[in-house]
C-alpha cells in the first residue's frame, strides 16, 4: 500500500469554506478512482512546533504504485490539485508530498 502524505500552507485569506470544499473535491475521488482506498483532511495538531509553517494536510492510501499513478494521471484529481495550489502561499512552494510504502 502506498500512504500518500501531503501537507501544506494555506494563505492567511482563503476561508474556510473554500479550505472545505478543496477538501471535499480531493475526498470525492475516493470510490471513484480505482485503488483510491481513503482520504483524511485536517490541520497540523502536533504540539511538537516542528512543522514548519505546514499546518494543514491530508493523507491517501492507495492500493499499490499502480493505482498511484492512475491517481496521478486523473484529470479530476488535477483538477482538485491546481484548486489547492491556487489557495497556497507560494503556490507549489507551499506543498509537500511524502509517499510511504507501508504494509
Amino acid at each position: 500500500m502506498i500512504r500518500h502524505c501531503v501537507f501544506f500552507r494555506f494563505r492567511p485569506e482563503v476561508p474556510q469554506a473554500e479550505r472545505a470544499a478543496i477538501y471535499a473535491g480531493l475526498g470525492a475521488l475516493v470510490g471513484r478512482i480505482p485503488g483510491l482506498l481513503s482520504a483524511k483532511f485536517g490541520p497540523n495538531t502536533s504540539p511538537e512546533g516542528a512543522g514548519q509553517g505546514f499546518n494543514d494536510g491530508f493523507i491517501m492510501d492507495l492500493a499499490d504504485a499502480e493505482a498511484r499513478e492512475v491517481y496521478l494521471a486523473d484529470a479530476e484529481h488535477q483538477q482538485a490539485g491546481a484548486r489547492l495550489v491556487a489557495a497556497l502561499q507560494g503556490g507549489r512552494e507551499g506543498l509537500l508530498v511524502f509517499d510511504l510504502e507501508v504494509d
